[in-house]
């Protein structure tokens, strides 16, 4: 990649041809035939005009429904969950299948997944500590597409730093009783069950005593409040449990043993799942690169410069993304998986920056292209949510680097 000009990196950002980068030979590169021709030829026989773009950050409020219903025709294909074991439904597709696949979904424009947290948070999770009862009861309506997932882990007084979460659970009558809030969930709206890090040992501090509990979200003692973002839409609420319940068996791991359990699902959320990710990421690039180019921006030397930087950019996170996902293949998630959330945040804030740079005072006004205004409202909270900046730092130097605290 280094050998190549600005000017040629910009011209292949057509969709065809910006995936073929070969890797460094650490990870098989997929292929045009085998499981990739099968989804290109199930996607062109299946996805129609009016799911095409919809859905993605800051816009998940759109056409959700029908999205839901193609998560449904996902599932019943086949297409979801592939890396799976096939007794829950999966494929045991190998990586190389697995990327091939998100690549062939990119470029054909399908809508963003409304199962993703299912998929990519909880389910790889469950795979890793669940029981057998959890697996069979959890992960096969997760891959039909049949039940959405929640996250419940920020809380008022415990974003980045989770191990200050005060929700608390008790066991009573055979099931657990749980009250506390939770913030900044995301889809908790749509959502039918929700994994919950809450406090299960009275008088406990910071990352004992806390436990990782499966909780049902349509019940009484549950409320969601949606909070209304910068965009105007509302992914994001507040969920307030008040004597809500779930089976004294929806638990993942042992009780006061939720720490590492959580530990295990940031990673995945890091690692493995953005590859999904970056679908929306390259259908938004592809957005802003085909307006600058509609415009005249892009023969602004400096903007031209700006929007390869970002394309290359872009191929590292991917290729990133496939290296994280080769080790979490080896083990439990580490916290190199911390370097992936600092860098997918920060580059989607510079492309929201890069959008309203290509807009120009076009971008001032919200109509023709509210998408890219949308993308550059959303994108500030990137290095924010699922563990801030300052945090992942943090995290590199001390338990990746070595370095002292």
């Amino acid at each position: 990649m280094a050998s190549r000009t600005a000017d040629e990196g910009l011209e292949e950002q057509a969709p065809d041809e910006s995936l073929k980068e070969p890797t460094d030979g650490a990870l098989k590169e997929p292929t045009d035939d085998g499981l990739r021709a099968e989804a290109r030829a199930w996607l062109a026989a299946n996805l129609t005009g009016e799911l095409r773009g919809l859905g993605g950050p800051g816009r998940e409020h759109e056409a959700f429904e029908l999205r839901h219903d193609w998560e449904r025709r996902l599932g019943a294909a086949g297409w979801t969950c592939l890396g799976w074991p096939k007794k829950y439904g999966g494929r045991d597709a190998p990586l190389a299948d697995q990327v091939a696949f998100h690549e062939e979904y990119a470029r054909a424009d399908a809508p963003a997944r409304v199962g993703h947290i299912g998929e990519g948070l909880i389910g790889p999770t469950i795979l890793e500590f669940g029981t057998d009862e959890q697996k069979e009861r959890f992960l096969p309506p997760i891959q039909r597409g049949e039940e959405l997932w929640c996250q419940g882990y920020s809380e008022p007084e415990a974003g980045s730093d989770l191990a200050n979460v005060r929700t608390r659970a008790e066991l009573s009558g055979g099931e657990w009783v749980i009250t506390g809030q939770k913030v900044w969930t995301s889809l908790a709206h749509v959502a039918d069950w929700c994994f919950v890090l809450c406090r299960t040992e009275p008088g406990s501090q910071r990352h004992r005593g806390l436990s990782y509990l499966l909780v049902p979200m349509r019940q009484p003692g549950v409320e969601v409040r949606p909070i209304v973002q910068l965009t105007g839409s509302s992914e994001f609420n507040e969920v307030f449990f008040d004597g809500a319940r779930t089976a004294a068996g929806n638990i993942l791991g042992e009780p006061g043993d939720g720490w590492r359990v959580a530990m295990a699902t940031l990673g995945y959320e890091r690692g493995a799942s953005t590859l999904g990710q970056q679908i929306g990421f390259r259908r938004e690039l592809d957005r802003v690169i085909a307006v600058a180019r509609r415009t005249g921006a892009a023969d602004d030397p400096i903007l031209r410069d700006r929007l390869v930087q970002s394309w290359i950019e872009l191929e590292i996170m991917r290729l990133n993304a496939l290296r994280t996902m080769r080790s979490l293949g080896a083990g439990e998630p580490g916290p190199e998986v911390s370097i992936a959330k600092l860098y997918w945040s920060q580059w989607h804030q510079r492309l929201g920056e890069l959008a309203q740079a290509v807009l120009g005072r076009a971008g001032l006004v919200y109509e023709d292209d509210e998408d890219l205004q949308r993308l550059y409202l959303f994108s500030r909270a990137d290095t924010i949510y699922a563990g801030s900046s300052e945090i992942q730092r943090t995290i590199i130097a001390e338990r990746t680097l070595g370095l002292p605290r």
